[in-house]
């Protein structure tokens, strides 16, 4: 009776995972939000202004979309630097698949929001050439991994409700839309996270199995499309993830979960064969104060504790056509990439597919075959 009381409330009890140590320093970088439209460009941004939304108070009021050249100077950054195998560092991608189609937003009789695919470009009169094309080369030459953030980021029913209700909600959302900006996470919390609603009972806020599952298997589709492979790893936008996540990921071909940050966590492996990562260092130029000795130090705790060094650094960091992020980010992982290689030269880079094999082969590819690295389970960690 407790148990089903326990289901029934959403507190079920986690089982207790053994978090893995690893022998040599572990360097992985995750960053979210790729693909997703913020701000329309300068265009969008004035349009915006006029219409009486004040911005510039916040840096994700800058946050617009990463361009074909934004990626090509991280590519070159990335391209020189190796780690002790000769590999390059590579950059988790996670990717929302969709965007709000602007085309179609305000016809009559609508029932869901309409969204456009990347796979069909951009929404809108949004334009970025050769963007899509960026991503693969960059995949192609090991400098990005592909990894599934979700299918539009934001919670389709939330913002539904509020359209739905009329008053200011409705109207800010209309008022972005019109300038092609689907929506500014920070001056409207109340849309949520694509799987999780938070105008709901603390109990209820995540969706039903299925409901996710529905957003996990289209996300998945338009994935496989773009990059012509099952998504290996995810991370729930907002970090919002829960039991019913991990299930829908994991039969879209989902073995890796990325969880936010969280102090020199471990990774493990859960009764489902799954990889849970935590993000251990930060490294958000964009949004935060943020230099190469802070990092090495967050870094060298996490190599003394046997955790790999997990870094954050979300894609608003390397944007550049509203403001200019790009610059400062790719001289801090310019020389932040240096500082560690200089001082810990046996170190490997790595992305989550590799981690996921050490984990349970204890070895990953290097740039010249695979390279040994022992795995052990350490005291309980959750």
């Amino acid at each position: 009776m407790i148990t089903r009381l326990r289901n029934a409330l959403g507190h079920t009890k986690e089982p207790v995972h053994r978090a893995l140590r690893f022998d040599r320093p572990l360097v992985l970088f995750q960053s979210d939000d790729w693909g997703r439209a913020g701000v329309r460009d300068r265009e969008g941004l004035e349009e915006l202004r006029a219409a009486g939304v004040n911005l510039g108070e916040k840096p994700y009021d800058f946050y617009s979309l990463e361009t074909a050249e934004d990626l090509h100077a991280l590519a070159e950054v990335l391209r020189k630097h190796r780690d002790s195998t000769g590999r390059r560092p590579s950059i988790v991608m996670n990717f929302i698949t969709a965007n709000v189609n602007f085309d179609r937003c305000f016809e009559a009789g609508q029932k869901q929001i309409p969204l456009r695919p990347l796979t069909e470009g951009w929404p809108g009169t949004w334009h970025r050439l050769q963007l899509l094309e960026a991503y693969r080369q960059g995949i192609g030459e090991r400098l990005f991994y592909p990894a599934l953030h979700g299918l539009t980021h934001f919670c389709e029913w939330a913002i539904a409700r509020e359209l739905e209700a009329g008053g200011e909600r409705s109207e800010l959302v209309k008022k972005l839309w019109r300038a092609q900006t689907p929506y500014i996470h920070w001056r409207m919390p109340w849309i949520g996270y694509e799987y999780w609603d938070p105008a709901l009972r603390p109990a209820r806020r995540f969706l039903p199995l299925d409901g996710q599952r529905i957003l996990i298997q289209r996300a998945a589709e338009i994935f496989r499309d773009l990059f012509t492979a099952d998504p290996f790893s995810a991370c729930a936008p907002g970090y919002r993830a829960n039991a019913d996540t991990r299930t829908a990921w994991f039969e879209a071909g989902v073995r890796v979960v990325q969880n936010g940050p969280s102090e020199r966590t471990g990774p493990y492996l859960d009764e489902h064969g799954m990889l849970s990562t935590f993000r251990t260092v930060e490294m958000e130029p964009a949004t935060e104060p943020c230099n190469v000795e802070r990092l090495v130090t967050q870094a060298e705790q996490c190599f003394a504790a046997g955790v790999p060094a997990v870094i954050s650094i979300h894609s608003i960091n390397f944007h550049s056509t509203i403001q200019d992020f790009r610059t400062p980010t790719l001289k801090l992982l310019d020389e932040f990439l240096a500082a560690i290689e200089r001082k810990w030269p046996h170190l490997l880079y790595v992305h989550d597919a590799d981690l996921f094999s050490i984990a349970t082969e204890g070895s990953c590819w290097g740039e010249n075959g695979r390279v040994k690295v022992g795995a052990t389970t350490a005291g309980a960690d959750r």
